[in-house]
């Protein structure tokens, strides 16, 4: 908030609006809610999403969950001169991957360059102990994981049981990813890729603080903003 010429009223609104709205809220209703110029709340979300940046996470216990997403325009739905013409599915979209934590229910999830196994297997490792129990589906770049079970979506198989009598599925974090999916269609409708991994973070930020209370939320998010300063000239970069 340093520098910020607006009164500390307006920002416990705007913390407490995007806190308690599930799917978020866009700067356009923000700007309307609490009577500040929208390029001033496009701003202010971006500060808040700061504070809901993850300090520090333990290496997750497991058993985790991992699950890739796509986030982005469908071809069909862009304009000619945006278009790939490189097919469907995932062209054009950005890859995110995530990583949740069954015993704490935390989650962890980033933009990723590419799926290729060692950018997947990379971001897995440095989320989890070594001994942590991974499930996924069956996406190659998960093959060859220590302490690995998958389930086959293109089967039709959803859950199965492991020796260890825990059942592999990613029911959980693709939980988390309708969640994402609905803001990103329903609130935002349109996320640049420069700052798509803010939203990836805030959404796993909000999840992560869900279990709290709401006064006890906006404290965490103000907590995560000191010592940051989001410059509006740095965002438009």
């Amino acid at each position: 908030m340093e520098s910020s010429n607006l009164p500390l009223r307006k920002w416990v609104w705007a913390i407490y609006l995007e806190n308690t709205n599930l799917k978020g809220i866009s700067s356009m209703k923000l700007h309307r809610d609490i009577g500040v110029a929208q390029s001033n709340t496009w701003h202010m979300l971006h500060r808040i999403r700061e504070g809901l940046l993850p300090g520090m996470i333990n290496a997750f216990e497991g058993p985790v969950e991992v699950d890739e997403a796509y986030l982005g325009g469908k071809e069909a739905n862009k304009h000619e001169d945006k278009k790939l013409n490189a097919g469907r599915g995932t062209v054009g979209k950005s890859a995110v991957l995530g990583v949740k934590d069954r015993k704490t229910n935390q989650i962890t999830a980033k933009v990723i360059e590419d799926t290729t196994k060692p950018t997947v297997q990379e971001f897995i490792n440095d989320n989890r102990s070594e001994d942590a129990s991974v499930f996924t589906d069956e996406h190659k770049s998960y093959e060859g994981l220590s302490n690995h079970a998958s389930v086959n979506h293109s089967q039709k198989q959803w859950a199965v049981s492991t020796a260890l009598g825990e059942y592999a599925h990613t029911n959980g974090i693709e939980s988390f990813w309708a969640v994402l999916k609905r803001a990103y269609h329903g609130t935002y409708h349109h996320l640049s890729k420069k700052h798509l991994n803010r939203y990836v973070t805030q959404f796993a930020g909000k999840h992560n603080l869900r279990d709290l209370d709401t006064v006890d939320q906006m404290v965490s998010v103000v907590q995560g903003m000191v010592g940051k300063r989001l410059k509006y000239k740095d965002l438009i970069r």
